[in-house]
């Protein structure tokens, strides 16, 4: 059989649509809280929006650019838009289903979302001493004829089309354009009221409410929200000499996207949407007519309401890193130099790595800090440890990867505060984005130079790691320091690719190594030894690994995925992948870490990686792929791995045609949720080092009292 036969793959677009599927299927799950629930509507749309500025712009440009091209699965660019567009006209359907039904629960719960003309008299005085006073000085109304062209409008902004007429005189139908000021005042209003149900409106109804008072004189006709979405995906220059300067310029194009989505209130008449789609050059398949609020990511601040917390999961704490408290160590060098360390998040608290960085400026013994960042947060503690080295007269390298998508002027504006402090900031590198997570400490002790090594799943952004699983190693392996030393002076120098001693790195010998990997459990398959591949990651789509996989599963290996979004492989297909599986879990956090595991008769080969399985991450960014040797390491990721596979609370499992089913429908036995095991585990750990330090307390106690 032909593993690379197009029939063998699914589309991408499509299985990312079917992703989304699950998460918005969240939101219709009872065992969620009701306010997660709705976060999870949140969720789905945020997805949506970032799902046509990138995905669907592309696609439209090949379209537009007529060159002949077949995807993974064979489908040709009109071919996949039109699927796009079925799927995903549903997919808001069902959305809006949930989201109308999340508000009838809402109102049972005393949280009503309601139009200004259901406010009684002294609500509606309430309201336009409001508007007057907080609304109408922010908004200026942009009237649309021959003296005015239709005003570019600025992506995913929210819009009112008002149509209106004089009262006296010309009585020709006129077209304006409102803007919604929701970025300066808050979307959702909350209308005051001591006792009852808590009553809340939304800016458009309030300012649609309101409109004659833009326009007097004028009789209003309609008043329709509506949001354009716009090509979002930076066209960087790879022979560009200044990389940073390509970057801000591609942003400023970012903000001139053509418009690739059209959300319209569906009580536009026909009028508007005509009119609309004229000016936006869109058609009727780009339209998307909307039942409710347009853009539920305004749901995600009022999921945090003060006094509801009984309509959210239950408080999870991030423990202390178990394995670092329970060696009692003077200090963080020597707790590493003892054994490597491994944190798992949001389980164990990120302060552990943050905690890592402060301490290594802060030591007078620490010559060099060097680290990657690809996505930090805007008030990063580990930006200002950085920056507090350099101040310290520390060598800090920091290559800050100002091509992460929507991550990039945050990055920039970091990168900037850390030049000023004196740190060497290097803004990526041409034609690759750095997406690995390392952290390079050298410190000079007793014995010479040490190098300490941070190596991780997931960014250096503590905010994210609260809400993502990732898991990181601190080592003091001195083969791993060399090859540490290796990476950064690949990426800030012109150094030719070293030998690897025990990293790898993409671009460089990542895809060989899975090759290696793969290849080896077939070849003991064959030879009818006990073959087992067993991989978590958030994406699989690269071609040739997949290929691998079928081959391997055609010779008898057992294959286990576990895969979150994207997965353009076919598993338990007769002949092909008869013995691959491959769950995905949705829950509480968004799973983010990438472990691998490869049985090798018996020597049980473990990894942790940066990188998905996916042509972009192992030929166009610089990742890393980390061997776990130390064997409690090895036992422990392995049974992540394991209880990840068995969850039948928060899995789905897909079947070949590239649907799921969802494991809790169908569930025997015992349920196993994994996220909540795992931080049951977390807690554990702490209770037992609590009990741990009491109980030498009272000896130390007792001894002293002998």
């Amino acid at each position: 059989m032909d593993t690379l036969d197009p029939h063998n793959f699914l589309n991408r677009e499509c299985t990312w649509i079917k992703f989304n599927e699950r998460v918005l299927r969240e939101s219709a799950v009872p065992s969620n809280p009701l306010l997660e629930q709705l976060n999870f509507v949140a969720i789905s749309a945020s997805n949506l929006d970032e799902f046509f500025m990138i995905r669907v712009a592309g696609v439209k440009h090949l379209i537009e650019s007529g060159v002949p091209h077949h995807d993974i699965a064979g489908m040709t660019p009109q071919e996949q838009f039109s699927a796009i567009e079925q799927m995903v006209h549903e997919q808001v359907r069902q959305q809006y289903a949930y989201l109308n039904d999340l508000r009838d629960r809402l109102r049972g719960e005393g949280l009503y979302f309601i139009k200004p003309s259901e406010l009684d008299e002294k609500q509606q005085l309430w309201l336009e001493n409001f508007f007057e006073r907080e609304i109408y000085p922010v908004v200026t109304p942009m009237a649309v004829d021959s003296s005015h062209p239709f005003p570019f409008l600025s992506s995913l902004s929210l819009n009112l089309a008002v149509l209106l007429r004089r009262r006296e005189g010309d009585s020709s139908v006129k077209t304006a354009i409102l803007p919604v000021p929701s970025s300066v005042i808050n979307r959702i209003i909350k209308v005051p009221g001591e006792t009852g149900p808590q009553q809340f409106l939304f800016l458009e109804d309030v300012l649609s409410t309101f409109a004659e008072r833009f326009f007097l004189g004028c009789e209003i006709l309609e008043v329709t929200p509506f949001r354009v979405t716009r090509d979002a995906d930076l066209d960087i220059d790879d022979d560009a000499e200044d990389l940073l300067a390509e970057v801000v310029k591609s942003l400023k194009k970012r903000k001139k996207g053509a418009a690739v989505r059209l959300e319209l209130a569906d009580s536009a008449s026909r009028m508007v949407k005509t009119l609309l789609m004229t000016e936006l050059s869109l058609e009727e398949r780009d339209v998307y007519m909307i039942p409710g609020p347009l853009d539920c990511k305004v749901f995600f601040s009022f999921t945090g309401i003060e006094g509801y917390d009984y309509l959210r999961y239950a408080p999870a704490f991030p423990q202390p890193a178990y394995e670092l408290e329970n060696l009692h160590a003077p200090d963080m060098w020597t707790a590493i130099s003892q054994r490597d360390i491994m944190v798992h998040h949001p389980y164990e608290t990120f302060e552990t790595i943050e905690n890592f960085v402060r301490l290594a400026a802060t030591d007078p013994d620490v010559l060099a800090i060097k680290q990657t960042l690809y996505r930090v947060s805007s008030k990063s503690p580990i930006i200002a440890a950085l920056a507090q080295a350099a101040e310290n007269g520390k060598q800090v390298t920091v290559l800050m990867e100002v091509k992460a998508r929507f991550d990039e002027e945050n990055n920039i504006h970091m990168a900037a505060k850390l030049e000023k402090a004196g740190c060497h900031v290097i803004y990526g590198i041409m034609g690759l984005k750095t997406h690995s997570k390392i952290t390079l400490v050298v410190r000079r002790e007793e014995d010479g130079i040490k190098r300490y090594v941070h190596l991780a799943t997931g960014n250096y952004n503590g905010k994210t790691a609260r809400i993502y699983t990732d898991v990181g190693i601190l080592t003091s392996d001195p083969l791993i320091g060399v090859d540490a030393s290796a990476s950064f002076n690949l990426l800030s120098g012109y150094s030719d690719p070293p030998y690897w001693n025990k990293l790898a790195v993409a671009p460089l010998n990542l895809r060989q190594r899975i090759y290696e990997e793969i290849d080896q459990e077939t070849a003991w398959a064959r030879q009818g030894k006990k073959a087992l591949i067993i991989a978590k990651m958030n994406s699989l789509l690269d071609k040739k690994v997949i290929a691998r996989l079928y081959e391997a599963s055609q010779a008898g290996v057992k294959i286990k995925l576990i895969v979150r979004g994207i997965c353009v492989l076919r598993p338990e297909v007769p002949g092909l992948s008869d013995n691959i599986e491959v769950h995905s879990i949705v829950g509480r956090y968004l799973e983010h870490s990438r472990l691998f595991y490869f049985y090798n008769n018996g020597r049980e080969d473990v990894f942790i990686s940066s990188a998905d399985w996916m042509p972009r991450n192992l030929n166009e960014r610089v990742e890393l792929m980390i061997p776990v040797e130390y064997q409690p390491h090895k036992e422990r990721i392995k049974g992540i791995l394991n209880l990840y596979f068995h969850d039948n609370v928060k899995a789905y499992a897909m079947n070949g045609d590239g649907t799921y089913r969802y494991l809790a429908d169908t569930r025997k036995g015992e349920p196993v949720h994994a996220q909540a095991m795992l931080q049951k585990e977390a807690e554990d750990h702490t209770r037992q080092l609590q009990k741990k330090d009491i109980k030498t307390r009272v000896l130390r106690r007792t001894s002293g009292d002998k």
